[in-house]
């Protein structure tokens, strides 16, 4: 979970590198999203509260990066949200 809702999700889903900002594209590349905001937008906000889908969640999808570059990216995305 991202602290500070939508706006640090959207912040650190934008400031990462590596992983693309997608859905799903079937292939072996990390992929990073908002679920609120993506595959989940049309849902009402009660309803995904219910299946545990809070707006400050982001999901990923770790592909076949190096791992010491896919976490130096998340750290320094995190820390923009921090």
């Amino acid at each position: 979970k991202i602290r500070g809702g939508v706006k640090n999700c959207m912040t650190f889903t934008n400031a990462v590198a590596i992983p693309t900002l997608a859905v799903s594209l079937g292939n072996v590349d990390s992929l990073i999203q908002h679920p609120a905001s993506m595959t989940h937008s049309a849902t009402p906000k009660t309803e995904r509260e219910k299946a545990g889908i809070v707006d400050n969640i982001v999901r990923l999808s770790v592909g076949i990066e190096n791992i010491e570059d896919l976490i130096a990216d998340l750290e320094q995305a995190l820390a923009k949200v921090r």
